[in-house]
C-alpha cells in the first residue's frame, strides 16, 4: 500500500472540492465511530471502543505555545495527531482591541461582494469591558491558536498509510460533528458564529452545504471586521478559492464598535435559532441571562461550543449549562420530551477533565451525555428508512433520504428503563429524544478526539488517491 501525503494546500483543495453527498457521507462515517466509541465494550473487538483511545498528552513550553499528542485507534488503523497552538492572551491592550475592530466604512470595503445582503455594524462604541457585554479578547490574529502540525495514519498492521498537514482537517473534523445534530434541526433560520478563524470558515460552510436555502440569516460576532471580510471573501469568491454555488442569506457583521453594540449583542444571540462559539476564550462571550432567563427560553436552540480546550476556558457561561441539566425548569416554553436535560458531549471523560464550561458549571457525568449514544450506525438508520418505506414507522420519524440520523441507542434505552424513567424499550422514548434534539435547548460541547481525525483523515485520504490528490510513494 502507498504511503499518501496531503499538504495544507492539498487538503484544503481536496475539502472544498466537496459537495454535499461527500459530506453526509463523511459525517455518517463519524457518526459510526463515534457511536462504537459510545457503545462499544473490549469483548466486541471493534477498534474504536473507548478503550483504546487514550486521553491526548499536552506540552506546554515556556514561549507559551501547547502542544498536543492524540493517538487513537479505528476500525481501520491507527494513528496520532500532533499539534501545536498558542496560548490565548487574557490581556490584550484595548488599543490593540481598538485597532482590530475596524471602523472604516464596512459597507465600502466589501463592496465587491455586491451579490450579498450584507450589512455592518462596526462603528465606534465607548463599552470596552464584560460588564458592558463587550466579547472577551481572544488571540491576536498573528498569534492564532490555529493548529499547526500533522496528522500521520497508520493501516491495520501498522504499516504507515498517510501523512496529512493537520491545520485544515482539524477544523473541517470538528465541524463535520457539530453539524450532525445541526442537520437534523427543525429551525435553522438564524444562525450566529462567534469568531472568524478557520473554525468558523467551516462550520459557515458546512451549514450552507448542508441547510443553506433554510438559513435566512448569518450574523458573525467577532472583534475584527476585516478577519470576517476576509472569511466571507474566501467562503463566496471564487477567484479567491470561494464556491459562488453556496446559498447566500443575509449577513451581518457585528464588531464590539458598533454603535449600540450591548443591545445588538443581545438581540442578535435571543433571535438565533443556532450558535455555533469557535473563539479561544477565556471568559464567557456573552452574559447567561440571554439564555436563561424567560425571555431567553422562549426559542428553542442549538448552541455548539467547540472554541475552548482548557479548564481554565470557556465560551458559554456555566450559568448557560447549569440550566440546560436542571432537572426542574418550571414551566417550559417548548415541549420537552425528557425531564430536564443534558449537555452533549463528544467525550464524557474528555470534557469532564478538559472542557472549562463543563468543569466550572460543576457537571457530574450523570449530566453529561456522549453524541455518539444519540445518533443511528448507518445501518441503522438504513433499516428505519425501510421500515417507514414499508409503513411499520411511525408518524413524524422525520428521517433523510441519507445522512445521520439521530434516535436513542438500545444502551440508553436500557440504561434509562433500568432507571424506572419514561421511555424505557419502547419507541415513545425515542420519539421524545429525537424531538428535543430537533426542537428543544440543545447545547453540544466538543474539546476534539483522536478517534475523529483518524476517521475523517482515513476516509479523505481514500477520497484523494481517487481524485488524483496529494503525492503517493510506493513501498514507503
Amino acid at each position: 500500500m502507498p504511503l499518501t501525503i496531503l499538504t495544507d494546500s492539498e487538503a484544503r483543495k481536496l475539502l472544498l472540492g466537496l459537495k454535499k453527498q461527500d459530506i453526509l457521507d463523511l459525517q455518517q462515517s463519524l457518526a459510526d465511530a463515534l457511536h462504537y466509541y459510545s457503545t462499544s465494550t473490549e469483548q466486541d473487538s471493534n477498534g474504536c471502543c473507548s478503550s483504546y483511545q487514550p486521553l491526548r498528552t499536552s506540552l506546554k513550553r515556556s514561549d507559551g505555545q501547547t502542544t498536543l499528542f492524540m493517538p487513537a485507534s479505528s476500525n481501520d488503523g491507527l494513528g496520532v495527531k500532533i499539534v501545536t497552538l498558542a496560548e490565548p492572551d487574557s490581556t490584550p491592550s484595548r488599543k490593540k482591541a481598538s485597532s482590530d475592530s475596524s471602523a472604516a466604512s464596512p459597507r465600502g470595503s466589501l463592496a465587491s461582494l455586491d451579490s450579498l445582503s450584507l450589512s455592518a455594524a462596526s462603528t465606534s462604541s465607548s463599552a470596552t469591558a464584560f460588564d458592558r457585554d463587550i466579547p472577551p479578547a481572544s488571540v491576536a490574529s498573528k498569534d492564532s491558536t490555529t493548529p499547526k502540525g500533522l496528522l500521520t495514519l497508520l493501516d491495520r498492521t501498522g504499516a504507515p498509510r498517510a501523512l496529512i498537514n493537520a491545520e485544515e482537517i482539524t477544523a473541517f473534523r470538528t465541524a463535520l460533528a457539530s453539524t450532525m445534530l445541526f442537520k437534523k434541526r427543525a429551525n435553522v433560520h438564524d444562525v450566529v458564529v462567534f469568531g472568524a478563524g478557520k473554525q468558523a470558515y467551516w462550520h459557515i460552510r458546512l451549514a450552507l452545504l448542508l441547510r443553506g436555502p433554510e438559513i435566512h440569516h448569518l450574523n458573525i460576532i467577532n472583534r475584527s471586521f476585516e478577519r470576517v471580510q476576509n472569511l466571507l471573501h474566501t467562503l463566496f469568491q471564487p477567484s479567491d478559492g470561494g464556491d459562488d454555488s453556496l446559498s447566500r442569506p443575509k449577513i451581518q457583521i457585528i464588531t464590539p464598535n458598533a454603535n449600540e453594540y450591548e443591545r445588538l449583542l443581545k438581540v442578535t444571540v435571543r433571535s438565533a435559532s443556532v450558535i455555533f462559539c469557535t473563539t479561544p476564550s477565556l471568559t464567557p462571550l456573552f452574559p447567561a441571562g440571554y439564555l436563561t432567563n424567560t425571555e431567553g427560553r422562549k426559542k428553542g436552540r442549538y448552541v455548539a461550543a467547540i472554541g475552548s480546550y482548557k479548564p481554565h476556558m470557556l465560551e458559554l457561561h456555566p450559568d448557560i449549562l447549569r440550566q440546560n441539566v436542571a432537572h426542574d425548569h418550571g414551566r417550559h416554553h417548548h415541549k420537552h420530551a425528557l425531564s430536564g436535560g443534558a449537555v452533549i458531549v463528544d467525550s464524557v471523560e474528555a470534557c469532564l477533565k478538559e472542557a472549562g464550561e463543563v468543569i466550572q458549571a460543576g457537571l457530574s457525568g450523570n449530566e453529561v451525555v456522549e453524541i455518539g449514544e444519540l445518533i443511528m450506525l448507518r445501518k441503522d438508520a438504513e433499516r428505519r428508512r425501510q421500515d417507514c418505506l414499508a409503513g411499520n414507522g411511525f408518524e413524524g420519524d422525520g428521517l433523510d433520504e441519507t445522512g445521520v440520523e439521530i434516535g436513542e441507542c438500545a444502551q440508553r434505552k436500557k440504561k434509562r428503563k433500568d432507571k424506572g424513567k419514561k421511555g424505557g424499550e419502547d419507541d415513545g422514548g425515542d420519539r421524545g429524544l429525537v424531538e428535543w434534539l430537533q426542537k428543544g435547548n440543545v447545547i453540544y460541547k466538543s474539546v476534539g478526539l483522536g478517534l475523529m481525525d483518524v476517521v475523517v483523515g482515513g476516509e479523505l485520504v481514500a477520497l484523494a488517491d481517487a481524485r488524483g490528490i496529494g503525492t503517493r510513494i510506493e513501498n514507503f
